[in-house]
Order: C-alpha cells, then sequence, then structure tokens
C-alpha cells in the first residue's frame, strides 16, 4: 500500500500543514511518497526529504505548476495515480480546489477533511459545521482524501528520503495566473500561529480592532474575526475564523465580542485554551471557552493589555 501526499509550499518553502498531512499518512500506514510540484522548487524538495516517515519526494519542476493551478495539478496527480492507493491533500485553498477534480478523473469518490484515521479505509470527519462526527467508510480502489490538519500533530524533520525528479508536464492550457493580492502583516498567518485573538461583532467598527493590536503584539499572536464583523465591513475576510473562513487550533484563543454561532465555533473549537471576553453572560461561546470573562470589552482590554 503506498501514499501520495501533496505537499503545500511557495516554491520557497515546505509549509507546516505537510507535516501533519503526513501524519495523517502514517495513521494510514504503508509506504509514503510526498509530491513537491512547483517551479524552481528544489529547496522545498530538499526540506520535503527530511520528512519523517517519508521514503521518496517525487519532484515535478516546471513552469506549469509554478501557481498550482488546479487543472493542471489534477492531471499530474491522476497520471501519477496508478501507483498509489491512498492521495492525500491538505484542506487548504489549492488542495480543495483540485483534490474533487482528481476524485471526478478517477471516478471516485472523495473524503473530505479528515480529523482522524481508524483504518486504511475508514476515516473520521465532521458534519454538519461540526455538530455531529461522521465515521465514513471507502469501498473505492483508490482513496482521495483532504485532511483537516487541527486534528493531527506535526511529525519530526529527521528523515532522509531520495528525490526524484520528473519531467511530466501536463499543461490542460485552459487556465493561466493572472495575479496575486496578498496581505502583508508582520504578525504570525492565522492558520498557523501559537496565539489567535478574534473580535466579533461586538467590536463596533473596524477601528476598535485596534484594541487588539497592542495585546496582539505581547503575546505575538495573530489576529482574526468572526464572520459577522467581516460581514460588517470592520476588517477584511481573509481574517476570517470559521467554518467558511480558517480552520485554527492555537495553544491560545481569545474571543472578543463574539457570540459564538455554531459557524465561528466550527473553526476554533479545537484549540487547546479558549478564552471569552462578552458581556452577555448568555453568550454561546462561554459553553467551549476554558476562561469566560462577562465584562464589556471596551474595559477589559485595556485592563487586559495593562496586565500584560
Amino acid at each position: 500500500m503506498s501514499i501520495l501526499v501533496f505537499a503545500e509550499h511557495d516554491n520557497k518553502s515546505l509549509k507546516a500543514d505537510t507535516l501533519k498531512t503526513v501524519a495523517a499518512a502514517q495513521a494510514i500506514g504503508g509506504d509514503i511518497h510526498i509530491l513537491v510540484a512547483g517551479s524552481d522548487c528544489q529547496t522545498v524538495a530538499d526540506e520535503a526529504s527530511k520528512v519523517n516517515g517519508v521514503s521518496k519526494v517525487i519532484l515535478a519542476d516546471n513552469a506549469a505548476y509554478e501557481h498550482q493551478l488546479a487543472e493542471n495539478i489534477s492531471l499530474l496527480v491522476t497520471e501519477l495515480a496508478a501507483d498509489y492507493s491512498h492521495i492525500l491533500a491538505t484542506a487548504l485553498t489549492t488542495g480543495k480546489n483540485f483534490m474533487p477534480r482528481v476524485a471526478a478523473l478517477l471516478d471516485v469518490a472523495q473524503i473530505s477533511d479528515i480529523i482522524a484515521v481508524q483504518s486504511s479505509d475508514t476515516f473520521v470527519r465532521p458534519i454538519y459545521a461540526g455538530n455531529a462526527i461522521a465515521t465514513v467508510q471507502i469501498s473505492d480502489s483508490k482513496k482521495v482524501i483532504t485532511v483537516r490538519t487541527t486534528g493531527f500533530d506535526a511529525v519530526a524533520t529527521d528523515g532522509s528520503a531520495e528525490i526524484v525528479a520528473i519531467d511530466t508536464v501536463t499543461d490542460a492550457g485552459i487556465s493561466s495566473h493572472v495575479s496575486d493580492q496578498l496581505t502583508v502583516t508582520e504578525r504570525p498567518e492565522l492558520g498557523a500561529a501559537r496565539v489567535i485573538i478574534s473580535g466579533g461583532r461586538g467590536m463596533q467598527n473596524g477601528e476598535n480592532f485596534q484594541l487588539l493590536e497592542g495585546i496582539a503584539d505581547k503575546l505575538g499572536a495573530a489576529i482574526g474575526a468572526s464572520r459577522a464583523a467581516v460581514d460588517a465591513g470592520f476588517v477584511p475576510n481573509d481574517m476570517q475564523v470559521g467554518q467558511t473562513g480558517k480552520i485554527v487550533a492555537p495553544d491560545l484563543y481569545i474571543a472578543v465580542g463574539i457570540s459564538g454561532a455554531i459557524q465561528h465555533l466550527a473553526g476554533m473549537k479545537d484549540s487547546k485554551v479558549i478564552v471569552a471576553i462578552n458581556k452577555d453572560p448568555e453568550a454561546p461561546i462561554f459553553q467551549v471557552a476554558d476562561y469566560g470573562i462577562v465584562a464589556d470589552l471596551f474595559d477589559a482590554l485595556p485592563e487586559l493589555e495593562s496586565k500584560l
């Protein structure tokens, strides 16, 4: 039984989420290979070769894969699929984009967002915004799986896999990359931060999010937001935490002025420690919080910052 893991990267470095996807592959059991598809990405392949439990790194280095267009990557993965029983990708933007295409091309079902592995054909995944957990057994000969990395711990980087370069080029020629519009910040990336402080509708406006910045700087935290705050135009949507935003599981999550709608809880309830600040003692967020402060955030935040 062989497993192919698609590497998340930016052509310069391997993303930490890949280490968690490999952990899921290890739980399945079998010979694990990592596919690094990109352009001028030898350094990524070198990093991938050090991932624990990986026996081979397949390097597809070509301009057609520079921006990991779903049309091109799905054809590449489908071409390689003959040698593998399981194909895994991280449930992030890239994986969610190309993996359904792979499943369709292989004419098999996809299992999305797994959070645990019971056996080589049985997996656990959340449904109904995390309100229920489904155990899914699949009979297809090839298992196409996306992994919710908050359910797995990263593997070590003490391996020494061989790197095999392939010259396969699968350019579908039906899409092209136009431009990147990226948010530049000195704070940690939201999906990988160890500490996150998020604001909700209770912040009242975007300017009040500055109250979170001093605390975030002292804690080395990323700043997030609920969908209500994003929909109200307080902050841009790349800060959204929740079912339709980023799924996070930091060591510490501080929810400020967030009522705790199920869609938000689905994105952060796996955090190790949850602190909630809300003036409504009946707010649903307190049902999942380890620590709750019933207070007006405009009083509590300055005091918290001064204590820190």
